[in-house]
């Protein structure tokens, strides 16, 4: 009987430990109203002409950028995360290595920690936290020379979960790989890496939150906006389907980090006409979260054909018509909350008068607090707050609220709790107690008292 008892156990604990577990991010990006245009950037300088973009007629559009190993500076990020937080722009980071050459070196599994350090170290824009695990690994180029899915899948695999036990908040997605490539020296066909990738991994899709489509439209980056299936702009839903034929069962939202038409084949015209077309009729599709076009700014080798703006400064037209096109005020969840560490009352209260306070803050989380998202609370229901204002404060300020409030209605000690509420009234704060003398005063005393008092200062004067 000990026996069997004790195989019971090993076999528990192997199912506990070993099987493999599906984290899911905290926050379902499809759940909120959301503004799935977006644009990929090179330099956090472009932010402005980004904003202007996606956010025009909407808000709370999509930006994604590189971080390489080597550009980890905590105080140069937060600074980007703090505008796009002004800007209403949601971060979409991507994690480089360092290029030699034209080569991009193999990530190292011991960078993974440094890598959570940092990242951490951020105050992040929202609640989800999206970072991209490398790029386009079925080019030898991207992958220190040399196309390896297998190592891929593990350092995925491996990369996710330390970022998931790190914080619930990262949103994992895997490297968007090249649909048209063919089995050559320098790449491998998209299926054959898959494939390659569950064999040596076969759960690696349980650790990842959504799907990254280089949704290209091929050949030569100039295919028609009406073509399906791989290779197209509508590749991202080829790649589900073909998921699902592995066994992949996991419902996968889906992001399009790169896409767009090369101006070398098409007019400005007609990547305007055609981008028009894809927005309304494929991008369309209730899966995607976001739409990243490859690239807004870079308009010198090797990316010119791609890029948005000229080498002039200019903007191409379609820059502009797609600024134009109407687009869905996004709301994404973040984190509200913040510490008060004191709060002023006047200490002596007039019997039905009103009485002036204020409330020292710190803001510790994501969103910028203002009087349209900041309610001040109480404890106590025959708390009768006026109207306030007070500015802005950002995530790690400190800010000064003043308020008015009715005085109670018997005279003395008078103590209330107050908190601060967000939008849907609930506290963000922890509670803090003020405590006051509530009198009553006879006006006519007042006015006789201050007479007199102006009378002896007259005398003295001799006016």
């Amino acid at each position: 009987m000990a026996k069997h008892i004790s195989i019971f156990l090993i076999l528990i604990l192997n199912l506990f430990f070993l099987s493999p577990k599906s984290v899911l991010a905290i926050t379902d990006p499809l759940s909120v109203p959301n503004n799935k245009f977006g644009v990929h950037i090179f330099s956090e300088k472009d932010l402005p002409d980004a904003q202007k973009l996606i956010n025009t007629s909407g808000d709370w559009g999509y930006v994604t950028f590189v971080i390489t190993e080597g550009e980890r500076d905590h105080d140069r990020w937060q600074k980007v995360f703090d505008q796009m937080r002004r800007d209403h722009l949601i971060p979409i980071v991507r994690l480089a290595t360092k290029a030699s050459g034209d080569t991009w070196e193999i990530p190292k599994i011991e960078e993974i920690n440094n890598w959570i350090a940092f990242l951490n170290s951020l105050n992040w824009v929202i609640e989800n936290r999206y970072v991209i695990i490398s790029n386009e690994p079925n080019h030898s180029s991207e992958w220190g020379g040399k196309i390896d899915p297998e190592t891929y899948a593990t350092y995925l695999k491996n990369f996710s979960q330390a970022l998931h036990t790190a914080s619930p908040d990262f949103f994992v997605l895997p490297a968007g790989l090249d649909a048209s490539a063919n089995n050559s020296v320098k790449t491998m066909d998209e299926t054959k890496f898959i494939r390659a990738m569950l064999k040596a991994e076969p759960d690696v899709f349980n650790f990842i939150d959504g799907w990254n489509s280089h949704s290209y439209p091929n050949p030569a980056f100039s295919g028609k906006e009406t073509d399906v299936g791989r290779g197209t702009i509508n590749t991202f839903d080829w790649e589900l389907t073909y998921l699902k034929t592995l066994g992949a069962t996991k419902s996968l939202p889906v992001f399009i980090t790169e896409t767009g038409w090369s101006n070398v084949d098409s007019s400005e015209d007609q990547i305007a006409s055609r981008l028009i077309y894809a927005y309304k009729n494929v991008w369309s599709d209730s899966r995607i979260v976001a739409v990243t076009p490859f690239i807004l700014n870079y308009p010198n080798p090797p990316f010119e054909q791609f890029s948005w703006k000229k080498a002039d400064g200019s903007f191409y037209s379609f820059y502009t018509t797609i600024s134009n096109l109407p687009k869905i005020a996004g709301a994404p969840k973040q984190i509200v909350k913040g510490d008060i560490l004191a709060v002023f009352a006047q200490p002596v209260i007039p019997l039905g008068s009103e009485y002036v306070g204020a409330i020292l803050a710190k803001n510790t989380g994501q969103s910028i607090w203002s009087q349209n998202n900041i309610s001040i609370g109480s404890e106590s229901s025959d708390f009768t707050i006026k109207p306030f204002s007070f500015q802005e404060i950002e995530p790690t300020r400190l800010g000064l609220i003043v308020f008015k409030a009715a005085a109670p209605e018997n005279t003395g000690i008078y103590t209330k709790s107050l908190f601060l509420a967000d939008t849907e009234n609930k506290k963000i704060t922890n509670s803090f107690s003020i405590e006051a003398y509530v009198v009553k005063i006879d006006q006519n005393q007042i006015n006789n008292y201050f007479t007199g008092v102006q009378r002896y200062i007259k005398g003295l004067l001799k006016i």
